[in-house]
């Protein structure tokens, strides 16, 4: 396909040298989108690293005393919360533009702050890094987006098969495991958290850890290449079958996190629910194939070559998904999808099957003028004009569903609580501007 007119797309570019400075913090305690609705989305467009391989990575850097370099970080405010944990625990953390440099060669605190880690779900990611270091750990039970029950017993169940003793009270979780030996873990359903926890913790265990039923995202391939890229013995990544051959340590390496699956298909619904084109680079289509497949039945010109895809909206129809753990539909990308099916004319089919409360959002789209009939796990979405409303974000992705569904719509927005969609967007408005979007925070 190389050559072919998709790929020559007018090209919109990002200014990213003040990722950090004082005008962007300025920027990201402001709260509201206004968004104009109405324009088609062309460009262009480079991924970021991924907000869900980026957490796990900075957590495993708690694993060795060397020096970790982590590329191109985006600057989230999961990653912030993140990052501030670590440097309490007595981490080294030092930013130069969009690298970060982590030295925990002097870390010594195995407790974890409960008003951090109470800010960031993925603060029980530090639960195997700290008890593989430091032979104990103590740990609050993790906040984040209120989505439905996501209980940590599986994480739990496979730290105990390591001999970890854990012991939980007055909201606090307390583990004991100077001793940590390779085991067969089975996990009762393939947890993404609980898989890469026990990697991690079984990385400076004795002998060999066999992670059955593991989960298979992609995210957890790229953290077994973190791993080995310090000298870890991990196998397996991204099957339901992760093997750890337990090392003395771990030494230190530069790496560079896996493009962002959920953001390369919002951006895709993004142009497909504005009737736009768009060409995004930095990406790996095949931890996106359920989702090609999806706007390709939608009525989409979908191409993808290399480490690019093209998507031209054409005539849109009618859809249905059902969200599963990879290499299925990912939840994650349910409500901007969701947001799509309000723009489509007929009646779309939604089945959420991994969270109970994902469909929050449903009740801020009907703001909108969307028909939604909502049964248990099912949705029912019959699409047709959308109005500007004054809509809240709940959550992180039913967030960035409202925002695409304004685009589409007649008239003005406005989208609050954006600082929800602050935790996995680096700058969520400006990646749509510079599609030609007519958005800004306010």
């Amino acid at each position: 396909m190389g050559g072919h007119a998709p790929f020559a797309a007018h090209s919109h570019n990002i200014d990213r040298s003040d990722v950090l400075s004082p005008r962007m913090l300025w920027k990201a305690a402001k709260r509201m989108f206004l968004v104009s609705g109405g324009r088609r989305l062309c460009g262009r467009y480079e991924v970021d690293c991924a907000k869900n391989a980026v957490l796990p990575i900075l957590a495993a850097a708690m694993l060795t005393d060397s020096p970790v370099t982590i590329e191109d970080c985006p600057d989230l405010v999961d990653a912030r919360n993140m990052l501030s944990i670590l440097e309490t625990l007595g981490c080294r953390v030092e930013k130069r533009g969009r690298e970060v440099l982590l030295d925990a060669s002097r870390a010594e605190d195995h407790e974890m702050p409960e008003r951090l880690s109470k800010r960031l779900r993925s603060s029980i990611f530090l639960l195997g890094p700290l008890i593989a270091r430091f032979g104990r750990a103590r740990v609050s039970y993790p906040g984040g987006c209120e989505i439905g029950q996501r209980p940590i017993d599986l994480h739990l169940k496979g730290l105990r098969a390591l001999g970890v003793q854990i012991r939980e009270a007055h909201g606090m979780i307390e583990c004991e495991g100077a001793r940590l030996r390779g085991a067969d873990v089975y996990l009762d359903f393939p947890s993404v958290g609980a898989t890469e926890n026990v990697m991690m913790a079984a990385v400076l265990a004795r002998g060999r850890t066999t992670i059955h039923n593991a989960a298979r995202e992609p995210e957890i391939r790229d953290l077994q290449n973190f791993i080995n890229a310090l000298g870890g013995k991990v196998r397996g990544g991204g099957t339901d079958c992760v093997t750890v051959e337990g090392v003395r340590s771990l030494g230190g390496a530069r790496y560079r996190p896996l493009p962002d699956r959920i953001v390369a298909g919002t951006l895709l619904a993004a142009a497909a629910v504005t009737r736009g084109e768009v060409l995004l680079r930095r990406v790996c289509p095949g931890d996106l194939g359920a989702v090609l497949d999806k706007l390709r039945q939608a009525g989409c010109e979908v191409e993808a070559e290399g480490e690019a895809i093209f998507l031209r909206a054409g005539a849109l129809r009618p859809f249905e998904i059902s969200t599963q753990p990879f290499p299925g539909f990912p939840t994650d990308l349910q409500a901007q999808f969701m947001a799509l099916a309000c723009a489509v004319e007929g009646a779309s089919v939604i089945v959420e099957n991994v969270f109970e409360n994902r469909f929050a959002h449903a009740a801020q789209l009907r703001r909108m003028g969307a028909d939604i009939f909502l049964s248990g796990r099912l949705a029912v979405v019959r699409g047709g004009r959308l109005y500007g409303a004054e809509v809240q974000a709940g959550d992180l992705r039913g967030g960035a569903a409202l925002a695409l569904a304004a685009l589409a719509a007649e008239g003005e927005s406005r989208v609050e609580n954006v600082e929800l969609i602050d935790r996995g967007y680096e700058r969520l408005e400006e990646m749509l501007a510079a599609l030609g979007a007519d958005i800004r925070r306010l």
